[in-house]
């Protein structure tokens, strides 16, 4: 299993950049919308990879800037979302195929934080 922390910022591109300079995290890719605000970034720092994007208004998930969200790599989503079904986790985005290959969910924990698993790697 590989994971991949996902964080929102009001300043994506300023976090980038901060990031960058704080911690020598490399820019691997930045995705952005029409008017040049980020959505997507993905960051490496060693061996490990962290993505970030901009906090959007009306988003599924909330205002989470500032909370964890976690995103793990699975090989079996529908099996799991099962398990966490059952297990009682919260469900906030069903199973779903993406656009972009994956299959993937997203469910809370006990105490709020947000896990998204899929088969998406970065």
């Amino acid at each position: 299993m590989k994971i991949y922390p996902s964080l929102r910022y009001r300043d994506s591109q300023d976090a980038l950049e901060w990031l960058e300079r704080a911690f020598g995290f490399e820019k691997v890719v930045a995705h952005t919308d029409d008017a040049g605000q980020i959505v997507h970034a993905e960051m490496r720092w060693g061996d490990g990879m962290l993505m970030l994007g901009s906090q959007r208004d009306n988003d599924a998930f909330g205002d989470h800037v500032g909370q964890s969200w976690i995103y793990a790599t699975c090989e079996d989503p529908d099996a799991l979302f099962a398990r966490a079904a059952k297990a009682g986790a919260e469900v906030v985005r069903p199973l779903t195929d993406q656009d972009y290959g994956s299959r993937d969910f997203s469910v809370r924990d006990p105490e709020g934080n947000l896990w998204s698993f899929g088969t998406y790697e970065p």
